[in-house]
């Protein structure tokens, strides 16, 4: 990959946001293609951000008379009001700037005044209007207001402008005070390191400047070897597994952390920090499915898993767009996700996940305002973003066979039209006991033709954060992930609570195996006795084929049974051809399921079985486990 240092300061770099990512006197010229490419992005992000601040005037609260309502976002999917909904401020200013529309310039002066609501003496601002929430978030909304002072303060009146800028210099001296390496999960001191940045060079404020520079050096303490994935998403952050594994979240490290990292970087033009965040998101963007997906199915934080990434996160864009000249799969990236967001969104507003509408649930507003920030971002920004296009492909849309990722217990699989992940990670986000996949489930499975056909879900569905995670339609609890499982005097035992699976790998020709050893726990890593199990998910080309293994009298008294869940919005066509075969209609090829044991479908509402991670419809296929030695022998198949 050639590399190029930053030579030349771009007109950014009178308070240091941006360094020309792309020196302009030293770029090369496009072809038309690529510059059509660059523009289809750009208008992409622009007639996006124009649907979703539409959407998002509608929820704004008018009612003058009540301050302590009126400029709010409500969120009619949580029937609450999110403190974090100042953070539209941003795409709100964007979006007043470029049509020069005043109901944008009223929605941003609005929710300003409304966040006094969740304003602390200490310059912080809190999660919800309760002065005892949480306040780290003070960060987020900090940087908010700062884009939009730096870009586009021109544009409001000049009290409003020095009571914004004052407000402003309170929480950054917050920030200031309180953040550490340790403060909170990794995600909140490396976004600091942006925003430190930033103010320090608003307000002409060295120490800011110099914590900046303090915390984006401890980022080598935060590096899993040898791939480089940032850690730190669980409490306390550094404490390994007993595998030795540390706490990773992809959709954190990916929306969130990488974008502060990198636009610190590129700010102050650190080469060396440059190179490491380049290796480090190449190792994040094997993760990231062929449709726009960010594969987190196994992380830590996996609670807030939305397909395209992570609830109350920031989005790829930025990181990703920036960095477009240093890799080009990095702007195919940006690109792709930002396509999946536009898929994802209803009447205006961002679903975290395919089948919210299928399903009849609403989207969560926090998603819209949290990623509208980055959409803004790169359209402030267009004029040194390098081209944007999907040219170059991203790793995982090759068939490259199988990768091992050691530091996190983690297979992909690449082959043929199949895509898949094989998860035995064990490090569990604790407070509460928030399980991801793991136990050698196939926490993937993503099909060329189709798209996903299995999707993790947590292990049970637990509101880990409860303001920033909706319910469960129904309160209909099912596990998404694929398993084996039963039950014993009522508890639940199943590979998906195995912290010790084991899985080897092997290759025939172009056919890839995965060959698990697992047993069956409850939550609390009690083994169920004689529950023991080997199977095997072997990849060709025409066929997915998954063994499970007959041991003799291994499921002792006990009926299990394999469960797979197949993602399926509720308006296909399911059709069983006998009591051994299923086949599902979808809108370009069948999948068909078959197996020499019997297959029966679970009872469900709509339909559908339906998890708020990621978001996804599956039909639960039900797969009793002879008691007698026999194989177990089920196929899936596109066509």
């Amino acid at each position: 990959m050639k590399r190029r240092r930053f030579t030349q300061l771009s007109a950014l770099s009178s308070i240091g946001l941006l360094v020309p990512l792309h020196g302009c006197k030293n770029k090369t010229n496009t072809s038309d293609a690529s510059v059509v490419g660059a523009s289809s992005f750009l208008n992409l992000a622009s007639e996006l951000l124009s649907e979703w601040c539409d959407a998002m005037l509608a929820t704004q609260i008018n009612a003058p008379e009540n301050p302590e309502l009126h400029g709010a976002l409500f969120c009619n999917a949580m029937n609450r009001i999110h403190g974090r909904c100042m953070d539209a401020v941003y795409p709100f200013m964007y979006m007043a700037d470029s049509t020069r529309k005043q109901k944008y310039l009223n929605a941003a002066i609005n929710v300003m005044q409304w966040s006094e609501n969740v304003s602390k003496p200490d310059g912080s601002w809190t999660v919800v209007q309760n002065p005892k929430s949480w306040a780290g978030i003070t960060v987020f909304g900090a940087i908010a207001l700062a884009e939009a002072l730096h870009h586009h303060q021109h544009i409001l009146p000049e009290e409003i402008r020095l009571r914004w800028t004052e407000r402003l210099k309170k929480a950054a001296e917050f920030v200031h005070k309180n953040f550490t390496i340790d403060y909170s999960h990794t995600n909140y001191p490396m976004t600091a390191v942006y925003g430190l940045h930033l103010w320090g060079k608003m307000f002409q404020n060295k120490k800011y400047l110099a914590h900046a520079r303090q915390l984006a050096d401890e980022l080598l303490g935060r590096l899993t070897q040898p791939n480089y994935f940032i850690f730190g998403e669980n409490k306390p952050p550094d404490e390994p597994s007993e595998k030795g594994l540390y706490p990773v979240d992809l959709g954190y490290n990916v929306e969130e952390t990488l974008n502060g990292l990198v636009q610190y970087a590129i700010a102050v033009a650190d080469e060396e920090l440059l190179t490491l965040l380049e290796k480090s998101m190449e190792s994040h963007l094997e993760f990231m499915l062929p449709d726009g997906a960010w594969d987190n199915s196994w992380g830590t934080r996996q609670n807030k898993w939305s397909y395209w990434g992570s609830r109350t996160t920031d989005g790829c864009q930025p990181a990703f767009s920036l960095m477009a000249d240093r890799n080009r799969a990095f702007g195919t990236a940006a690109y792709l996700s930002t396509e999946l967001l536009q898929r994802c969104t209803i009447d205006g507003l961002l679903a975290g996940g395919l089948h919210y509408g299928n399903h009849g649930v609403l989207p969560c507003l926090h998603h819209t305002f949290a990623h509208a920030k980055s959409l803004a971002f790169v359209l402030d920004n267009k004029k040194v973003l390098p081209e944007i296009t999907k040219k170059n492909p991203i790793p995982r849309s090759k068939p490259y066979g199988m990768k091992h990722f050691t530091d996190l217990e983690v297979w992909l699989v690449s082959t043929g039209p199949w895509r898949a992940t094989v998860s035995t990670n064990d490090v569990i986000f604790k407070k509460p006991l928030s399980q991801t996949a793991t136990g050698g489930a196939l926490a993937v499975l993503w099909h060329e033709k189709v798209g996903p056909l299995f999707t993790a879900s947590m292990a049970e569905y637990l509101l880990v954060e409860p303001n920033n995670q909706q319910i469960q339609p129904n309160g209909e609890d099912i596990a998404l992930t694929p398993r084996i499982e039963t039950r014993k005097n009522g508890e639940w035992f199943t590979n998906l609570y195995d912290l010790q699976a084991k899985v080897t790998t092997s290759k025939r020709k172009d056919v890839v195996i995965l060959d698990v050893k697992t047993q069956l726990t409850n939550k609390h890593q009690k083994v169920l006795d004689e529950g023991s199990f080997d199977f095997q998910y072997k990849f060709g080309h025409e066929k997915l084929v998954i063994t499970v293994f007959a041991k003799g009298k291994s499921q002792g008294t006990n009926t299990c049974d394999l469960i797979l869940p197949l993602i399926s919005p509720n308006h296909e066509k399911i059709e069983q051809l006998s009591n051994n075969q299923i086949v599902v209609q979808k809108e370009n090829a069948k999948v068909m399921v078959t197996d020499n044991a019997p297959i029966s479908i679970m009872k469900t509402a709509k339909n559908r079985k339906y998890n708020m991670v990621p978001g996804m419809e599956a039909i639960p296929l039900k797969i009793a486990l002879p008691k007698e030695s026999k194989n177990v022998v089920c196929t899936i198949s596109v066509s």
